[in-house]
């Protein structure tokens, strides 16, 4: 090896999880069992030992050697049927092939393969489970090419069958996306051309099983929708009750009871946002992948009856639309509800300013009021403060009664004129000079 690749295991790693692909070779006739299992909560977060020590579990009943540590792609070939092992980001599919011709379409025996008590253990519940024949027919069966057998069509359920010419009339691909008496949903592979090779059915087979494995991934966020949906109309009314209370400005209930009401809203709705994010997220993930698998088989009609993605437009893809339509709500209501919070809180400032006003216009009354007693009292100060000052302008005086001959009463009054003025100017430089006016 060279010794610039030799501290690298992280880039074999990432070239084997690009190039790992099961079913790069697969000749017909013969039989395909896929399984995949999901956690029914945290299957993202889910740890990679307990997908490992199921698969192990699985080997060793084998005597099948075992994958190499933290690989997410396994395939091993056990004599009557191979196996591929994959390991998703939140499931993990088993799917057993089996070549060879079989006396019935659609017996289920692969599953035999699959005991009980194994599928006891496994970490998560069986989320998909597809089942898919590869037949054996001439490229020049003309029932196939006009029609389709009676044999094969009593296998499927007419209602959804699903039937189209693919890979440019190369192969039929039929499936009724429906669970049958075995709990499996079955599709079925005619190959009518001689140069479609092993390679390319195997490529043929692995879209199907992904077609049907991503659209149950996808329809998951259905069941999170609707319930959602319930809850986002009681939500709405509520809205519609509360932008008519703000709109009425009237006093019969109080802003902080709208408030409260209204915060505790806006957080269930951050909390339904935050809830169905990953799984609306996944369903639109998983809808692209299963758009992606019907574009790569190139389907054309056969004998007038419904192609995979005149399926997928009658019944998945409404199904999706719900889910956008709910998580499109969630969001509006979201915004509508900040709107509100914020009329609201228009109507509360508006409102304090009408307060404030009213309180500004009491504070100039109560000021004018002020000022008019401070007026008063100043006058009864300047005639108190004049009489004290004569009274003791008299007792100063009063040794002059006798060198001007005049009484004591006549100094005291001919004192309380000056001493009366100088005490009002003195007031008024006082008042003047705290108040500027």
């Amino acid at each position: 090896m060279p010794r610039s690749f030799e501290n690298h295991p992280q880039r074999f790693a990432l070239a084997n999880e690009l190039h790992a692909r099961p079913f790069q070779t697969m000749t017909g006739p013969g039989r395909v069992v896929h399984l995949a299992f999901k956690q029914p909560k945290g299957a993202a977060d889910r740890k990679p030992d307990d997908d490992r020590a199921h698969l192990i579990s699985f080997l060793d009943r084998h005597g099948a050697a075992h994958p190499a540590p933290g690989a997410s792609h396994y395939s091993s070939d056990f004599g009557r049927f191979r196996l591929t092992w994959e390991r998703h980001t939140e499931f993990v599919a088993y799917t057993l092939y089996e070549a060879g011709p079989t006396d019935g379409l659609f017996r289920g025996e692969l599953l035999e393969h699959f005991p009980d008590e194994w599928l006891a253990l496994a970490p998560g519940q069986v989320i998909a489970a597809t089942e898919l024949e590869i037949l054996q027919v001439q490229s020049a069966d003309e029932e196939l090419q006009q029609g389709l057998p009676a044999p094969l069509l009593r296998e499927f359920s007419m209602e959804s069958l699903a039937v189209a010419s693919v890979l440019e009339g190369k192969a039929i691909a039929l499936g009724d996306f429906r669970i049958h008496e075995n709990g499996l949903t079955r599709f079925a592979i005619a190959p009518l051309s001689g140069d479609l090779g092993p390679r390319r059915i195997g490529r043929l087979t692995q879209r199907l099983i992904e077609l049907e494995t991503y659209r149950t991934m996808a329809m998951l966020a259905l069941p999170i929708a609707r319930n959602t949906a319930k809850r986002l109309n009681e939500i709405e009314r509520e809205l519609t009750e509360l932008t008519a209370l703000v709109a009425r400005q009237t006093d019969g209930e109080p802003e902080s009871q709208i408030l409260s009401t209204l915060t505790e809203i806006a957080a269930e709705l951050e909390a339904l946002s935050a809830s169905t994010a990953f799984r609306f997220g996944a369903g639109r993930a998983y809808e692209a992948l299963v758009q992606q698998r019907i574009a790569a088989l190139r389907e054309a009609r056969l004998a007038g009856r419904q192609q995979f993605s005149e399926f997928m437009t009658r019944r998945f893809d409404p199904a999706m639309r719900t889910c956008q339509a709910v998580q499109g709500r969630l969001s509006d209501l979201s915004i509508r509800a900040g709107r509100i919070a914020e009329l609201l809180r228009t109507r509360v400032d508006v409102a304090v300013q009408a307060q404030n006003q009213k309180l500004l216009e009491s504070m100039d009354r109560r000021a004018d009021l002020q000022l008019r007693l401070q007026e008063t009292v100043e006058g009864f100060s300047v005639v108190a403060i004049s009489y004290y000052s004569v009274s003791l302008a008299g007792y100063v005086m009063a040794p002059l009664a006798a060198i001007t001959g005049l009484s004591k009463e006549t100094l005291t009054a001919l004192v309380a004129i000056p001493v009366l003025a100088i005490v009002w100017t003195f007031v008024r430089r006082l008042r003047r000079r705290i108040t500027g006016k």
